[in-house]
Protein backbone atom coordinates (compact mmCIF):
# COMPACT_ATOMS: atom_id res chain seq x y z
CA UNK A 1 0.00 0.00 0.00
CA UNK A 2 1.29 3.45 -0.92
CA UNK A 3 0.71 6.16 1.71
CA UNK A 4 2.17 9.63 1.13
CA UNK A 5 0.47 11.87 3.71
CA UNK A 6 -0.19 11.20 7.40
CA UNK A 7 -0.73 13.04 10.65
CA UNK A 8 1.05 11.88 13.80
CA UNK A 9 1.50 13.15 17.36
CA UNK A 10 4.94 13.67 18.83
CA UNK A 11 6.24 14.59 22.26
CA UNK A 12 9.70 14.95 23.71
CA UNK A 13 10.40 13.44 27.13
CA UNK A 14 9.83 15.44 30.32
CA UNK A 15 12.84 16.29 32.41
CA UNK A 16 13.20 14.36 35.67
CA UNK A 17 12.55 16.08 39.01
CA UNK A 18 15.41 17.12 41.25
CA UNK A 19 15.67 15.24 44.55
CA UNK A 20 15.33 16.49 48.12
CA UNK A 21 17.82 14.61 50.25
CA UNK A 22 20.30 15.14 53.10
CA UNK A 23 23.47 13.39 54.19
CA UNK A 24 22.85 11.20 57.23
CA UNK A 25 26.07 9.21 57.53
CA UNK A 26 27.35 8.34 60.94
CA UNK A 27 30.16 10.60 62.16
CA UNK A 28 29.13 13.38 59.75
CA UNK A 29 27.50 15.86 62.14
CA UNK A 30 27.00 18.62 59.58
CA UNK A 31 25.53 16.64 56.70
CA UNK A 32 24.10 19.01 54.15
CA UNK A 33 21.73 18.60 51.20
CA UNK A 34 22.71 16.02 48.61
CA UNK A 35 19.70 15.76 46.34
CA UNK A 36 20.73 14.95 42.76
CA UNK A 37 19.48 16.56 39.55
CA UNK A 38 16.81 15.09 37.33
CA UNK A 39 17.80 13.60 33.97
CA UNK A 40 17.11 15.27 30.63
CA UNK A 41 14.12 14.01 28.65
CA UNK A 42 14.64 12.26 25.32
CA UNK A 43 14.52 14.14 22.02
CA UNK A 44 12.25 13.45 19.05
CA UNK A 45 14.53 12.91 16.05
CA UNK A 46 13.60 12.51 12.37
CA UNK A 47 15.92 10.39 10.23
CA UNK A 48 15.91 9.66 6.50
CA UNK A 49 15.98 5.93 5.81
CA UNK A 50 16.95 5.04 2.25
CA UNK A 51 14.96 1.80 2.15
CA UNK A 52 11.65 3.61 2.72
CA UNK A 53 9.58 5.02 -0.17
CA UNK A 54 6.17 5.34 1.50
CA UNK A 55 4.65 6.47 4.81
CA UNK A 56 2.64 3.29 5.24
CA UNK A 57 4.39 2.51 8.55
CA UNK A 58 2.56 5.48 10.08
CA UNK A 59 -0.88 4.23 9.13
CA UNK A 60 -1.47 2.47 12.43
CA UNK A 61 1.25 3.96 14.67
CA UNK A 62 0.22 7.55 15.34
CA UNK A 63 2.02 8.49 18.58
CA UNK A 64 5.75 8.88 19.01
CA UNK A 65 6.75 9.87 22.54
CA UNK A 66 10.34 10.04 23.77
CA UNK A 67 11.28 8.67 27.19
CA UNK A 68 11.10 10.91 30.25
CA UNK A 69 14.23 11.68 32.21
CA UNK A 70 14.72 9.89 35.52
CA UNK A 71 14.32 11.67 38.85
CA UNK A 72 17.37 12.67 40.83
CA UNK A 73 18.45 10.56 43.80
CA UNK A 74 20.30 11.00 47.06
CA UNK A 75 24.09 11.21 47.33
CA UNK A 76 24.09 13.81 44.51
CA UNK A 77 23.21 11.15 41.95
CA UNK A 78 21.55 12.51 38.82
CA UNK A 79 18.64 10.75 37.17
CA UNK A 80 19.30 8.99 33.86
CA UNK A 81 18.58 10.79 30.62
CA UNK A 82 15.53 9.64 28.67
CA UNK A 83 16.08 7.76 25.42
CA UNK A 84 15.56 9.65 22.18
CA UNK A 85 12.88 8.37 19.84
CA UNK A 86 13.98 8.01 16.20
CA UNK A 87 11.29 8.43 13.55
CA UNK A 88 12.42 6.99 10.22
CA UNK A 89 10.98 8.71 7.13
CA UNK A 90 11.56 8.40 3.37
CA UNK A 91 13.81 10.89 1.62
CA UNK A 92 11.74 13.83 0.40
CA UNK A 93 9.37 13.93 3.40
CA UNK A 94 8.06 17.40 4.14
CA UNK A 95 7.18 18.05 7.81
CA UNK A 96 4.50 20.60 8.72
CA UNK A 97 3.22 21.93 12.04
CA UNK A 98 -0.40 22.22 13.21
CA UNK A 99 -0.89 25.35 11.08
CA UNK A 100 0.53 23.83 7.91
CA UNK A 101 3.83 25.73 8.13
CA UNK A 102 6.93 23.87 6.96
CA UNK A 103 9.19 22.77 9.81
CA UNK A 104 11.77 20.90 7.75
CA UNK A 105 12.25 19.25 4.38
CA UNK A 106 13.99 15.89 4.83
CA UNK A 107 15.70 16.33 1.48
CA UNK A 108 19.21 14.97 1.96
CA UNK A 109 19.88 11.21 2.11
CA UNK A 110 20.68 9.83 5.61
CA UNK A 111 20.00 13.25 7.16
CA UNK A 112 18.68 13.73 10.71
CA UNK A 113 16.73 16.55 12.34
CA UNK A 114 15.94 17.14 16.02
CA UNK A 115 12.25 17.97 15.88
CA UNK A 116 11.68 18.40 19.62
CA UNK A 117 14.20 18.70 22.42
CA UNK A 118 13.64 16.87 25.69
CA UNK A 119 12.90 18.84 28.84
CA UNK A 120 15.77 19.79 31.12
CA UNK A 121 16.05 17.99 34.40
CA UNK A 122 15.22 19.84 37.60
CA UNK A 123 17.92 20.81 40.09
CA UNK A 124 18.24 18.90 43.33
CA UNK A 125 18.23 20.69 46.67
CA UNK A 126 22.06 20.60 46.75
CA UNK A 127 21.98 23.69 44.50
CA UNK A 128 19.87 25.81 46.85
CA UNK A 129 21.99 25.74 50.00
CA UNK A 130 23.08 29.20 51.17
CA UNK A 131 24.71 30.58 54.28
CA UNK A 132 21.30 31.62 55.57
CA UNK A 133 19.50 28.42 54.51
CA UNK A 134 21.79 25.42 54.87
CA UNK A 135 18.96 22.88 54.71
CA UNK A 136 16.78 23.75 51.71
CA UNK A 137 13.76 21.46 51.67
CA UNK A 138 12.76 22.14 48.11
CA UNK A 139 14.01 21.20 44.68
CA UNK A 140 13.19 22.03 41.09
CA UNK A 141 10.77 19.98 39.04
CA UNK A 142 11.73 18.71 35.60
CA UNK A 143 10.81 20.76 32.56
CA UNK A 144 7.54 19.57 31.02
CA UNK A 145 7.20 19.25 27.28
CA UNK A 146 4.17 19.67 25.03
CA UNK A 147 2.55 17.21 22.66
CA UNK A 148 2.30 18.35 19.05
CA UNK A 149 0.51 17.17 15.94
CA UNK A 150 2.59 17.21 12.78
CA UNK A 151 1.90 16.25 9.17
CA UNK A 152 4.31 14.14 7.15
CA UNK A 153 3.96 14.69 3.42
CA UNK A 154 6.06 12.69 0.97
CA UNK A 155 7.20 14.50 -2.16
CA UNK A 156 9.11 12.02 -4.29
CA UNK A 157 12.63 13.12 -5.18
CA UNK A 158 13.13 12.44 -8.89
CA UNK A 159 14.91 14.31 -11.65
CA UNK A 160 12.45 13.39 -14.39
CA UNK A 161 8.68 12.94 -14.18
CA UNK A 162 6.84 10.79 -16.72
CA UNK A 163 3.34 12.18 -17.22
CA UNK A 164 0.41 11.58 -19.52
CA UNK A 165 -3.07 10.11 -19.56
CA UNK A 166 -3.58 6.61 -18.17
CA UNK A 167 -2.60 3.80 -20.52
CA UNK A 168 -0.31 5.89 -22.74
CA UNK A 169 2.69 3.68 -21.92
CA UNK A 170 4.43 5.45 -19.01
CA UNK A 171 5.03 2.29 -16.99
CA UNK A 172 6.22 0.41 -20.07
CA UNK A 173 8.65 3.20 -20.90
CA UNK A 174 9.91 3.32 -17.30
CA UNK A 175 10.59 -0.42 -17.37
CA UNK A 176 12.54 -0.03 -20.63
CA UNK A 177 14.58 3.00 -19.55
CA UNK A 178 15.38 1.69 -16.07
CA UNK A 179 15.45 -1.52 -14.10
CA UNK A 180 12.12 -0.71 -12.46
CA UNK A 181 9.46 -3.41 -12.69
CA UNK A 182 6.10 -1.63 -12.42
CA UNK A 183 2.85 -3.49 -12.88
CA UNK A 184 1.82 -3.19 -16.54
CA UNK A 185 -1.54 -4.02 -18.09
CA UNK A 186 -3.81 -2.72 -20.83
CA UNK A 187 -6.34 -0.90 -18.65
CA UNK A 188 -6.59 2.46 -16.97
CA UNK A 189 -5.07 3.02 -13.55
CA UNK A 190 -2.79 -0.01 -13.64
CA UNK A 191 -0.35 2.20 -11.73
CA UNK A 192 -1.69 3.13 -8.30
CA UNK A 193 1.45 4.72 -6.87
CA UNK A 194 4.49 6.60 -8.22
CA UNK A 195 7.12 4.17 -9.49
CA UNK A 196 10.78 5.15 -9.42
CA UNK A 197 13.66 3.93 -11.54
CA UNK A 198 17.28 4.91 -12.20
CA UNK A 199 18.22 5.78 -15.78
CA UNK A 200 21.91 5.35 -16.63
CA UNK A 201 24.04 6.42 -19.59
CA UNK A 202 27.78 5.85 -19.33
CA UNK A 203 28.87 7.51 -16.06
CA UNK A 204 25.67 9.56 -15.72
CA UNK A 205 22.48 8.64 -13.90
CA UNK A 206 19.17 10.22 -12.92
CA UNK A 207 15.96 9.19 -11.17
CA UNK A 208 12.70 8.84 -13.15
CA UNK A 209 9.23 8.79 -11.62
CA UNK A 210 6.11 7.47 -13.32
CA UNK A 211 3.32 9.78 -12.07
CA UNK A 212 -0.02 7.95 -12.29
CA UNK A 213 -3.63 8.94 -12.60
CA UNK A 214 -3.53 12.30 -14.40
CA UNK A 215 -6.90 12.98 -16.01
CA UNK A 216 -9.13 15.98 -16.70
CA UNK A 217 -9.93 17.53 -13.29
CA UNK A 218 -7.00 15.89 -11.48
CA UNK A 219 -5.93 19.20 -9.92
CA UNK A 220 -9.35 19.52 -8.26
CA UNK A 221 -9.29 16.00 -6.87
CA UNK A 222 -10.77 13.87 -9.63
CA UNK A 223 -9.26 10.44 -10.20
CA UNK A 224 -5.90 9.68 -8.65
CA UNK A 225 -4.05 12.70 -10.00
CA UNK A 226 -4.55 15.10 -7.10
CA UNK A 227 -3.14 12.51 -4.74
CA UNK A 228 0.05 12.14 -6.76
CA UNK A 229 0.63 15.56 -8.33
CA UNK A 230 2.80 16.50 -5.34
CA UNK A 231 5.31 13.91 -6.50
CA UNK A 232 6.09 15.82 -9.67
CA UNK A 233 6.81 19.12 -7.90
CA UNK A 234 10.48 18.33 -7.31
CA UNK A 235 11.22 17.08 -10.83
CA UNK A 236 13.53 19.19 -13.00
CA UNK A 237 12.30 17.84 -16.31
CA UNK A 238 8.97 16.50 -17.53
CA UNK A 239 8.71 13.78 -20.17
CA UNK A 240 5.17 14.10 -21.52
CA UNK A 241 3.87 10.94 -23.17
CA UNK A 242 1.07 11.19 -25.72
CA UNK A 243 -0.70 8.22 -27.31
CA UNK A 244 -0.36 9.32 -30.91
CA UNK A 245 -2.11 6.21 -32.28
CA UNK A 246 -5.60 7.34 -31.23
CA UNK A 247 -6.69 3.71 -31.00
CA UNK A 248 -8.80 4.44 -27.92
CA UNK A 249 -10.73 7.14 -29.79
CA UNK A 250 -8.79 9.83 -27.96
CA UNK A 251 -7.49 13.04 -29.50
CA UNK A 252 -3.71 13.36 -28.85
CA UNK A 253 -3.82 17.15 -29.03
CA UNK A 254 -6.72 17.39 -26.58
CA UNK A 255 -4.97 14.98 -24.18
CA UNK A 256 -1.80 17.08 -24.30
CA UNK A 257 -3.70 20.28 -23.56
CA UNK A 258 -5.69 18.75 -20.69
CA UNK A 259 -2.62 17.40 -18.89
CA UNK A 260 -0.79 20.71 -19.14
CA UNK A 261 -3.88 22.55 -17.91
CA UNK A 262 -3.98 20.30 -14.83
CA UNK A 263 -0.28 20.87 -14.11
CA UNK A 264 -0.74 24.63 -14.35
CA UNK A 265 -3.86 24.57 -12.15
CA UNK A 266 -2.09 22.56 -9.47
CA UNK A 267 1.11 24.62 -9.49
CA UNK A 268 1.98 27.49 -11.85
CA UNK A 269 5.65 26.54 -11.45
CA UNK A 270 4.96 23.19 -13.10
CA UNK A 271 3.70 24.97 -16.21
CA UNK A 272 7.16 26.47 -16.70
CA UNK A 273 9.05 23.19 -16.20
CA UNK A 274 10.98 22.08 -19.33
CA UNK A 275 9.23 19.30 -21.26
CA UNK A 276 10.26 16.63 -23.70
CA UNK A 277 7.26 15.45 -25.73
CA UNK A 278 7.13 11.76 -26.63
CA UNK A 279 4.64 10.59 -29.24
CA UNK A 280 4.26 6.95 -28.23
CA UNK A 281 2.74 3.88 -29.92
CA UNK A 282 3.91 4.83 -33.38
CA UNK A 283 4.01 1.12 -34.23
CA UNK A 284 0.19 1.21 -34.33
CA UNK A 285 -0.01 4.01 -36.90
CA UNK A 286 -1.06 3.26 -40.47
CA UNK A 287 0.39 6.59 -41.65
CA UNK A 288 2.10 9.72 -40.25
CA UNK A 289 -0.94 12.01 -40.41
CA UNK A 290 -1.39 12.14 -36.63
CA UNK A 291 2.30 12.89 -36.08
CA UNK A 292 2.35 15.67 -38.66
CA UNK A 293 -0.84 17.23 -37.30
CA UNK A 294 0.53 17.21 -33.74
CA UNK A 295 3.84 18.78 -34.74
CA UNK A 296 2.01 21.48 -36.66
CA UNK A 297 -0.15 22.17 -33.60
CA UNK A 298 2.90 22.46 -31.30
CA UNK A 299 4.41 25.25 -33.42
CA UNK A 300 1.49 27.46 -32.38
CA UNK A 301 1.91 26.89 -28.63
CA UNK A 302 4.41 27.91 -25.94
CA UNK A 303 5.89 24.42 -26.27
CA UNK A 304 7.07 25.06 -29.85
CA UNK A 305 10.72 24.75 -28.77
CA UNK A 306 10.16 21.51 -26.82
CA UNK A 307 11.95 18.47 -28.33
CA UNK A 308 9.52 15.96 -29.88
CA UNK A 309 10.34 12.27 -30.21
CA UNK A 310 8.39 9.57 -31.98
CA UNK A 311 8.70 6.30 -30.15
CA UNK A 312 7.44 2.78 -29.85
CA UNK A 313 8.03 1.65 -26.28
CA UNK A 314 7.13 -1.92 -27.21
CA UNK A 315 9.68 -2.21 -30.06
CA UNK A 316 12.12 0.22 -28.39
CA UNK A 317 12.28 2.30 -31.53
CA UNK A 318 13.60 5.79 -30.70
CA UNK A 319 14.53 4.92 -27.08
CA UNK A 320 18.27 5.66 -27.41
CA UNK A 321 17.64 9.12 -28.86
CA UNK A 322 15.23 9.88 -26.00
CA UNK A 323 17.78 8.82 -23.36
CA UNK A 324 20.42 11.12 -24.83
CA UNK A 325 17.95 14.02 -24.96
CA UNK A 326 17.00 13.52 -21.31
CA UNK A 327 20.60 13.76 -20.10
CA UNK A 328 21.46 16.63 -22.45
CA UNK A 329 18.49 18.60 -21.13
CA UNK A 330 19.23 17.82 -17.48
CA UNK A 331 22.75 19.19 -17.96
CA UNK A 332 21.20 22.61 -18.64
CA UNK A 333 18.86 22.61 -15.63
CA UNK A 334 19.96 23.53 -12.07
CA UNK A 335 19.91 20.80 -9.43
CA UNK A 336 16.95 20.41 -7.09
CA UNK A 337 16.88 22.52 -3.94
CA UNK A 338 15.64 21.82 -0.46
CA UNK A 339 12.38 23.54 0.42
CA UNK A 340 13.06 26.27 2.97
CA UNK A 341 11.51 25.95 6.40
CA UNK A 342 8.80 28.40 7.48
CA UNK A 343 9.08 27.50 11.17
CA UNK A 344 12.71 27.84 12.16
CA UNK A 345 12.25 26.86 15.81
CA UNK A 346 9.35 24.45 16.15
CA UNK A 347 10.40 23.77 19.74
CA UNK A 348 9.96 27.41 20.71
CA UNK A 349 11.34 28.30 24.13
CA UNK A 350 12.06 31.53 26.00
CA UNK A 351 10.81 33.77 23.25
CA UNK A 352 8.33 35.95 25.13
CA UNK A 353 10.19 38.64 27.14
CA UNK A 354 9.32 39.29 30.77
CA UNK A 355 6.73 42.07 31.21
CA UNK A 356 4.63 43.26 34.15
CA UNK A 357 1.03 44.50 34.06
CA UNK A 358 -1.49 45.83 36.56
CA UNK A 359 -4.70 44.01 35.66
CA UNK A 360 -6.81 45.07 38.66
CA UNK A 361 -6.55 47.31 41.70
CA UNK A 362 -4.76 44.63 43.72
CA UNK A 363 -3.80 42.11 41.01
CA UNK A 364 -0.56 42.18 39.01
CA UNK A 365 0.45 39.79 36.23
CA UNK A 366 3.93 38.82 35.11
CA UNK A 367 4.29 37.26 31.64
CA UNK A 368 7.34 35.77 29.97
CA UNK A 369 8.42 32.25 29.08
CA UNK A 370 11.41 32.34 31.40
CA UNK A 371 9.40 32.97 34.56
CA UNK A 372 6.44 30.84 33.46
CA UNK A 373 8.80 27.91 33.07
CA UNK A 374 10.34 28.64 36.47
CA UNK A 375 7.02 28.68 38.34
CA UNK A 376 5.85 25.54 36.54
CA UNK A 377 8.85 23.71 37.99
CA UNK A 378 8.57 25.04 41.56
CA UNK A 379 6.33 23.91 44.41
CA UNK A 380 4.89 27.30 45.27
CA UNK A 381 2.86 25.85 48.13
CA UNK A 382 6.17 25.27 49.93
CA UNK A 383 7.36 28.25 52.00
CA UNK A 384 11.00 27.86 51.05
CA UNK A 385 10.15 27.45 47.36
CA UNK A 386 8.06 30.62 47.46
CA UNK A 387 10.87 32.51 49.16
CA UNK A 388 13.29 31.32 46.47
CA UNK A 389 10.86 32.43 43.74
CA UNK A 390 10.60 35.90 45.23
CA UNK A 391 14.41 36.03 45.39
CA UNK A 392 14.59 35.22 41.68
CA UNK A 393 11.96 37.85 40.92
CA UNK A 394 14.08 40.45 42.73
CA UNK A 395 17.19 39.35 40.84
CA UNK A 396 15.36 39.64 37.50
CA UNK A 397 14.17 43.15 38.39
CA UNK A 398 10.54 42.04 38.37
CA UNK A 399 9.77 43.13 41.93
CA UNK A 400 11.06 46.66 41.31
CA UNK A 401 8.92 46.87 38.17
CA UNK A 402 5.84 45.68 40.07
CA UNK A 403 6.43 48.13 42.92
CA UNK A 404 6.67 50.96 40.38
CA UNK A 405 3.25 49.86 39.12
CA UNK A 406 1.86 50.18 42.65
CA UNK A 407 2.39 46.72 44.20
CA UNK A 408 1.95 46.72 47.99
CA UNK A 409 1.86 44.01 50.63
CA UNK A 410 -1.26 41.89 50.35
CA UNK A 411 -1.61 42.29 46.57
CA UNK A 412 -1.79 39.22 44.31
CA UNK A 413 0.91 38.33 41.77
CA UNK A 414 -0.07 36.04 38.87
CA UNK A 415 2.56 34.15 36.86
CA UNK A 416 1.21 31.61 34.38
CA UNK A 417 -1.15 29.23 36.19
CA UNK A 418 0.08 30.27 39.64
CA UNK A 419 -0.85 33.16 41.87
CA UNK A 420 0.38 34.14 45.30
CA UNK A 421 0.12 36.98 47.79
CA UNK A 422 2.99 39.41 48.01
CA UNK A 423 4.32 40.16 51.51
CA UNK A 424 7.05 42.65 52.25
Amino acid sequence: MFVDKVKIRVKAGNGGDGAISFRREKYVPNGGPNGGDGGKGGDVVLKVKDSLNTLVDFRFTKKFFAENGGNGESKNMSGKSGKDIIINVPQGTLVRDENGLIIVDMFEPNSTFVLLKGGNGGKGNQHYATARNQTPRFSQGGEKTEEHEITLELKTIADVGLIGFPNVGKSTLLSILTEAKPKIANYHFTTLSPNLGVLKMYDKSCVLADIPGLIDGASTGLGLGHQFLRHIERTRLIVHLVDISGIESRDPISDFEIINKELSAYSPALATRPQIIVLNKTDLLENQDNVLEFKKYITKTKYKTAPIFTLSAVSRQGVEDLIKAIFDTLDTIPAQKQIEAEVFDFDRKTQVPVECFKVDEHVFEVVGDKLTSLTARMDITDTQSLAYLQKRLREEGVMNALIKLGLVSGDTIVIGDFEFEYTE
